[in-house]
């Protein structure tokens, strides 16, 4: 299936139905009266997270979306029909913005929250409404309130608990591929991932987590550089990093290039976002089965311990994705990491959630 995490579209909810103006005709009523009934309300055009969904594709060519008007009243007080709302399903962790204004609409983060994009309009009232004392034959009705329009721009930041990021061809989407059942596209090139991939990893007797693995990120990936400036939000909502160091074939052997990285990395995302920076992370050594990654790994942890990224040596963990060395300790790490940081509420951080939903 293919990945689609921005999409825009113009949404148009349906005019109220016009009031009836109206009378009684009937042979047993020769006072007769006013009879003319309420419009229907206009359509109203509703998103909704579905859980079922990971990308935004069935909205990609969907350009207009339009609900239908309402039904306009009838004589002998009936009451014209409402419309049918439209519902467009979206993944869960949907953040709607105004195209116009770039104004956060609201982030449909929690499965099943739905927000009103364009409100039908309201059915105009009949005759019937304004019969009084001196007024008993009033030949006055109300039209239908119009319907909304509006551009939209959706952006889709993905849930998961867990991302790994590191410089492309560091061995994150071999990671995934052997603590999960995910499959992402493995080969010796850079940007082998294209796109984000999740898998759910299981802890033991416990319930697992969720990570996620982007394309690798480079030195202004922040501003555009490279597939990372693109997919930075998706780690955003994560709860906890996991940075991917390693030597590539090209680096000169010794724990500088390895530290290199790591600095680039954060420094990116201090770029990208002061939130994103913030989080709590795992330092993580890969390709741990190769010597010079090996002979490297003692001073890599002394120069982190130095430079106060990590408290203790030991914090530094180090794997191998081919022989599984190392990977129990890092699924212990990140499963206690994410324990100590549970997530909140949706809602309740202002800053990644958005305003309240309408509707």
């Amino acid at each position: 299936m293919k990945f689609v995490d921005e999409v825009a579209l113009e949404v148009h909810s349906g005019k109220g139905g016009d009031g009836c103006i109206a009378f009684r005709r009937e042979k047993y009523r020769p006072m007769g009266g006013p009879s003319g009934g309420d419009g229907g309300r206009g359509g109203s055009v509703i998103l909704r997270a579905d859980p079922q969904l990971a990308t935004l594709l069935d909205l990609r060519y969907m350009r207009i979306v339009r609900a239908k008007d309402g039904h306009p009243g009838e004589g002998s007080d009936r009451y014209g029909a409402s419309a049918d709302d439209v519902v467009l399903r979206v993944p869960a962790g949907t953040m709607v913005y105004d195209a116009a204004t770039d104004a956060l609409l609201g982030d449909l983060a929690a499965p099943g929250s739905e927000l009103v994009a364009a409100r039908g309009g309201q059915g105009g009232r009949g005759n019937i409404h304004f019969k009084s004392p001196t007024q008993q034959a009033p030949r006055k009705a109300e039209p239908g309130e119009p319907g909304e329009t509006r551009r939209l721009r959706l952006e889709l930041k993905l849930l998961a608990d867990v991302g790994v990021i590191g410089y492309p061809n560091t061995g994150k989407s071999t990671l995934i591929s052997r603590l999960s059942r995910a499959r992402p596209k493995i080969a010796d090139y850079p940007f082998t991932t294209l796109v984000p991939t999740l898998g759910v990893v299981p802890v033991g007797d416990q319930d697992g987590f969720v990570m996620a693995d982007v394309p690798g990120l480079i030195e202004g990936a922040a501003q555009g550089a490279g597939l990372g400036h693109r997919f930075l939000r998706h780690v955003e909502r994560c709860r906890v990093l996991v940075e991917l160091t390693c030597l590539l074939p090209e680096d000169e052997p010794g724990p500088a290039p390895m530290l290199r990285k790591l600095e680039v990395l954060e420094a990116e995302m201090a770029r990208y976002s002061p939130t994103l920076a913030a989080k709590p992370r795992v330092v993580a050594v890969s390709k741990l089965d190769l010597p010079d990654v090996r002979a490297a790994l003692p001073a890599l942890r002394e120069a982190l311990v130095e430079s106060g990224r990590a408290s203790d040596p030991a914090e530094v963990l180090a794997f191998s994705a081919v022989t599984g060395e190392g990977l129990p300790e890092l699924v212990g790490a990140i499963h206690a990491l994410l324990q100590a940081h549970t997530r909140p509420p949706a809602g309740a951080d202002a800053e990644d959630q958005g305003p309240a939903l309408s509707g």
